[in-house]
């Protein structure tokens, strides 16, 4: 009986412990000041690109940019830029996701320039300072 009492408790201390874990996670740059990540589940991946872009890649409107691609159930994009919403592209072509890179924990936030995502095991969740942004999962995107 006391055990059965004890339950309730425990689940919440450990639930307490891995809320104390999370946190905001740094991932490094590339050379060029890309920085790439992936969620644990290896479906989602994101690229950040600072202002003025790379040697290779210029953002639409000079950046900065985040772009996280979807690989399942089918292949999706989704483009955040410093103003207006995000942009859902939903037959991208190219399907470069998702690489050997860092992967941003699951309880996890990741912040640079103006946009910050928090990684879950329901998704990733990722905005920009202007409010826009969007939500990724395997169950479904949704854009602002």
């Amino acid at each position: 009986m006391l055990a059965r009492a004890a339950a309730p408790a425990i689940l919440s201390l450990f639930a307490f412990l891995s809320l104390a874990h999370a946190g905001n996670q740094t991932i490094p740059a590339s050379a060029e000041g890309q920085i790439e990540f992936n969620t644990p589940s290896g479906n989602i991946g994101c690229i950040y690109t600072a202002k003025g872009g790379t040697s290779t890649y210029q953002p639409q409107d000079g950046g900065p940019e985040l772009s996280c691609s979807r690989v399942e159930p089918s292949y999706v994009t989704v483009i955040l830029g410093p103003n207006g919403p995000a942009t859902l592209i939903k037959n991208p072509g190219e399907q470069g996701c998702c690489s050997d890179v860092a992967k941003l924990a699951y309880g996890n936030s990741w912040s640079k320039g103006p946009f910050t995502c928090r990684s879950s095991t329901k998704g990733l969740t990722c905005t920009g300072s202007n409010g826009h942004g969007f939500f990724v999962s395997k169950a479904k995107v949704n854009v602002k």
